[in-house]
């Protein structure tokens, strides 16, 4: 018994077609302020996490963000050499490393924040834009698909 192969593109195939557009997109925005698309990434989600009132650990933020411990080690210890953040050892853990954002980083990661959130508004737009319903239900789908264990 044959299997029907699904016309056009996979989805796959159209997330990550999706995800490298996004990033190229991110990468180029953020270039005048000296900021790559993975640098972003941490700092925005230190930043979330601290209004939480989490101060994280470098695994800590690199299961929230998605990117790979040692790429965390290696993405804070860049950011900590350009005064963005700062790296403590855990007074409780000598093995953890815990990361906030400097008076500097905060401010970077504010100037950042906004350039990010209008390239999405503009990227979004075929779907109403950020506030738009469609754009909801998308967010939706995407955290459905994230959910989805790898070693299942």
């Amino acid at each position: 018994m044959s299997e029907e192969k699904p016309e056009g593109p996979t989805p796959g195939f159209l997330v990550w077609r999706l995800s490298m557009k996004w990033r190229v997109a991110v990468d180029r925005a953020l270039a005048p302020l000296g900021l790559t698309h993975a640098q972003y990434s941490l700092l925005a989600s230190l930043r979330g996490m601290a209004k939480a009132g989490v101060r994280p650990s470098q695994r800590e933020l690199a299961d929230h963000s998605g990117l790979e411990a040692l790429y965390v080690s290696k993405l804070a210890r860049t950011l900590e050499a350009e005064g963005l953040i700062r790296r403590l050892r855990d007074p409780d853990d000598s093995r953890a490393i815990r990361l906030s954002l400097t008076e500097r980083g905060a401010e970077a990661t504010g100037e950042a924040v906004a350039v990010v959130h209008g390239l999405l508004d503009r990227l979004v737009e075929p779907l109403g834009g950020l506030d738009a319903e469609h754009t909801r239900a998308f967010c939706a789908e995407l955290r459905q698909l994230l959910d989805v264990p790898l070693d299942a």
